[in-house]
């Protein structure tokens, strides 16, 4: 089965989206930037032909109908929960296959680094792009259905130093590859960090 990566999109409503980086320079100013730039990295990774590229959306309903987004990609409703209900939700019911999760606000995200990420699930279970802060901006798994650990992402701290290793933990003894760190942008230091 080919390979699936599912980009993570919010639906960029000012107020909704960067919300940390909108104080800094305005909820309007962000949401600008976050379509933007998402938009950017959706035309490029959905170009690559080794994988088929599917948007998880959110708010369900208004990520479903959604204008903002390219109409000739599936999209996958997130649902509720908190982000490791949704991941795991994806990671189960995805068709058996490897299975990528990324963000959608990593600005250095390319097509090598994706298929780098795939590559290594030739060798492990799993695979997980850290990011700086202690978390990750990529996770996916060789097969997805039942071969992912029912108690994925349980115990997690998010938007904390320790969501990459107790991410790790919760994979319960499996092979993890780690990848490239790169940095999300939660604020105006880390756009400027990244030269944006």
């Amino acid at each position: 089965m080919r390979p699936q990566l599912y980009i993570m999109v919010k639906q960029p409503r000012a107020g909704r989206v960067k919300t940390r980086l909108g104080r800094d320079i305005g909820m309007a100013a962000s949401a600008w930037w976050f379509r933007h730039s998402v938009a950017r990295h959706i035309r490029a990774l959905s170009a690559d032909p080794r994988w088929e590229t599917v948007l998880a959306v959110s708010p369900d309903v208004e990520g479903m109908a959604s204008r903002v987004w390219p109409r000739n990609l599936r999209r996958w409703p997130q649902g509720g929960g908190d982000l490791g209900a949704r991941m795991g939700r994806i990671l189960h019911r995805a068709p058996k296959g490897p299975v990528i999760i990324i963000g959608a606000d990593i600005p250095d995200i390319t097509p090598a680094l994706i298929h780098k990420a795939f590559k290594s699930l030739n060798n492990h279970d799993a695979v997980i792009g850290p990011a700086p802060d202690g978390g990750y901006w990529l996770v996916g798994h060789r097969r997805a259905g039942r071969c992912v650990p029912r108690d994925l992402f349980k115990g997690v701290r998010w938007s904390s130093e320790t969501a990459r290793a107790d991410t790790i933990a919760s994979l319960s003894g499996q092979s993890v590859a780690l990848i490239d760190t790169l940095r999300d942008v939660d604020t105006l230091a880390d756009l400027r960090a990244l030269g944006g």
